[in-house]
């Protein structure tokens, strides 16, 4: 499984996780390190796309699609 994971790389190449994490097990990692400085709130990206990603989720095809995992009552 792959996952992605938010993190800050300080001036001494310190990496500092986001968010916890626990492994069954070693992984190797692949880092990337953006351009543009740490925001002090790590929400900013999710806040800052939750209208557009909205808009294309709460439309009658997506509930279509994904009805299927809905439980039934």
């Amino acid at each position: 499984m792959i996952q992605t994971i938010e993190a800050v790389i300080d001036e001494q190449g310190g990496v500092h996780l986001m968010e916890n994490i626990h492994l069954d097990r070693s992984h190797r990692a692949l880092v990337t390190i953006l351009a543009e400085e740490p925001s002090m709130d790590r929400r900013e990206t999710a806040l800052l796309s939750e209208a557009a990603l909205a808009a294309d989720w709460n439309r009658p095809e997506e509930d279509a699609a994904w009805s299927h995992l809905q439980q039934v009552r």
